[in-house]
């Protein structure tokens, strides 16, 4: 005979998981619509293309990027920079991966975010194994003032970390986590 009035135990609440298919999904959504994004601007443009958009603010051109953020690294050799580049890129991801598993960045939001940077982090990572080079494509200005070109995974990797930071931080951790 079992006490039909003891307490029946919690299972772990959706909040408590991480959403591996939810970060699988906007991941590889990321680094789709990059390499897409990517592959038609190679077969349409030659370097230094420009077509513009909107004029005065967005244009469409070929660079690439041997540096890594903004040029960052452009100037030091090829071996250093290579090494740089792998260190950085190799760290990002795991602390993505890291961030994945935290009680603090379960929520739909969070993970999102994350899977979001994950793929743009790909997406650069396909660039520099297939052409030593991340393509950059997107050339928004004004007047004569022109921001670093970049890419729609530059673009994820920015919005990822936006979240990131604006998103409210829960003070305690959920149970079970």
């Amino acid at each position: 005979m079992t006490d039909s009035s003891a307490p029946l135990p919690t299972p772990p609440t959706h909040y408590n998981v991480p959403r591996y298919g939810l970060v699988a999904l906007v991941a590889l959504t990321t680094v789709l619509l990059d390499q897409l994004s990517k592959g038609w601007i190679l077969s349409t443009f030659t370097p230094g293309d420009i077509k513009p958009v909107i004029s005065g603010l967005f244009n469409l051109t070929l660079t690439f990027n041997p540096g890594a953020a903004f040029g960052l690294w452009t100037g030091l050799s090829d071996g250093w920079r290579q090494l740089l580049l792998s260190l950085t890129v190799l760290i990002a991801l795991a602390v993505v991966l890291f961030f994945l598993r935290q009680p603090t960045h379960r929520g739909r939001l969070s993970q999102i975010a994350l899977a979001a940077i994950l793929g743009g982090a790909i997406g650069n990572i396909v660039d520099r194994l297939r052409l030593g080079a991340v393509v950059d494509f997107i050339d928004i200005y004004l007047g004569s003032s022109h921001w670093p070109a970049f890419n729609i995974a530059d673009s994820a990797i920015c919005v990822g970390v936006a979240i990131l930071i604006l998103l409210p931080q829960s003070k305690t951790t959920p149970k079970n986590a």
